[in-house]
Parts: structure tokens; C-alpha cells; sequence
């Protein structure tokens, strides 16, 4: 059985806080109780990214935090990560699936419903909307999709299909994204730029426990 994808998502960042590498976002990331972990590097060479994955895999081997590469299903085969997430530029959904086989995890970014039903249909576990909020960590983004879109994507999804929203997200406007149907909240700066990235986590997990606690 797949562990679930639910609460804080944390994406590391070497660039907007250059003092706290790839690991130490992970190890803080494992530390604050955090669902899971993505390594995301775009500038790195494949040996930089390797030598990184495997220290993550490492630190998240027999923990409840996945460890997920961005983009790289070949890192994520040479590491023996728990699973990829892959973009509109990327190998796509059934090809990585494939290639990875039936037990590992594949994350989809989608921008609308239409994308989410297609990520569902291709054989994707969870899907990632956003940018929900304005950020500066990913200059691509585009405009903000707002909680809305957030709402409407989960309305069309399957009961209980992961659902992940990133961009912009903060512990002051992530309550506002977890009520309207986020199962995990997917962060950069607001843990990566926190002064302690741990309790940063943390208080990120509560507020997503007293939500869903209140939901049931």
C-alpha cells in the first residue's frame, strides 16, 4: 500500500536561502514530520543531482517522509527514490510509468480540471496545482491560479486522490488552501527562508491536522 500523500510536501531550494543545502531542507523536512520531500535542482548536473539524491534517499530510507526527484526519472531510478514528479516539458505520465514500473509514486502538474482528469486517466497518484498564490521560486508559474482552482480541481477529482497545491503557500494563507480540498500543501520559502525550518514544518503539520480534524 502506497503511504499517502497528505499534509506538508516540502521542495528544497539551494538558491533562495543559499545558506541551507538540498539535505539540510530534507533533514529538516524529515525532522518536522513532513509527508514528503521532492529534490528539485534544474541547474545541477546529473552527478551533482545523483550524489544529492542518494544522500536524501539515505535520510529518508524507513521514515514516513517519500522522497520524490523533480523531473529526473533517471535520478529517480538511480537513487531508488520512492517516486518522480513530472511538468508539461517532461517525460510523460505513462512513459515514466513504464519505465519506473507499477511501485512507484508519479506526481502531475496541472494548471485546470481538464489537466487533472487527464493526469488521473494517464495513471498519475496525485496531482500538484498552482501556482495557487503569486511566488518567486518558480519564474514560470504564470498568474496565480487562486484557492478557487483549487476547489474546482478538487470537486472533479476522485474522492480520495491526492491533491497537492503549491505556489506562494505560507503558514498565514495555508489554512485557506487545505479547506478548499488541498490534501497536502507542497513549500519552498516558507520553509526553506524560515529561521527554524523544523518548527516551520511542524506548524505547518498542525494546521493541516486541526483541519482535517475539524472536516471529520
Amino acid at each position: 500500500m502506497m503511504r499517502c500523500i497528505a499534509g506538508v510536501y516540502a521542495v528544497t531550494d539551494r538558491f533562495i536561502n543559499p545558506r541551507r543545502s538540498h539535505v539540510d531542507i530534507a533533514k529538516a523536512a524529515i525532522a518536522g514530520g513532513a509527508c514528503a520531500v521532492q529534490l528539485r535542482d534544474k541547474e545541477a548536473t546529473t552527478r551533482q543531482l545523483l550524489e544529492w539524491a542518494r544522500a536524501i534517499r539515505d535520510l529518508t530510507w524507513r521514515t514516513d517522509t517519500l522522497f520524490i526527484v523533480n523531473d529526473r526519472v533517471d535520478i529517480a531510478l538511480a537513487a531508488d527514490a520512492d517516486g518522480v514528479h513530472v511538468g508539461d516539458d517532461d517525460m510523460p505520465v505513462p512513459v515514466a510509468r513504464r519505465l519506473l514500473g507499477a511501485g512507484k509514486i508519479i506526481g502531475r502538474s496541472v494548471a485546470n480540471e481538464d489537466e487533472a482528469l487527464k493526469a488521473v486517466a494517464e495513471g498519475a497518484d496525485y496531482v500538484s496545482i498552482g501556482s495557487v498564490f503569486a511566488t518567486s521560486t518558480k519564474p514560470d508559474a504564470g498568474e496565480p491560479a487562486g484557492v478557487d482552482m483549487v476547489r474546482r480541481v478538487r470537486q472533479v477529482l476522485p474522492p480520495d486522490y491526492p491533491l497537492v497545491a503549491i505556489g506562494g503557500i505560507t503558514l498565514q494563507n495555508a489554512a485557506t488552501v487545505f479547506e478548499a480540498g488541498a490534501d497536502a500543501v507542497a513549500v519552498v520559502s516558507a520553509v526553506v527562508c524560515a529561521d527554524d525550518p523544523v518548527e516551520a514544518v511542524k506548524q505547518l503539520k498542525q494546521l493541516w491536522m486541526k483541519i482535517r480534524g475539524e472536516k471529520r
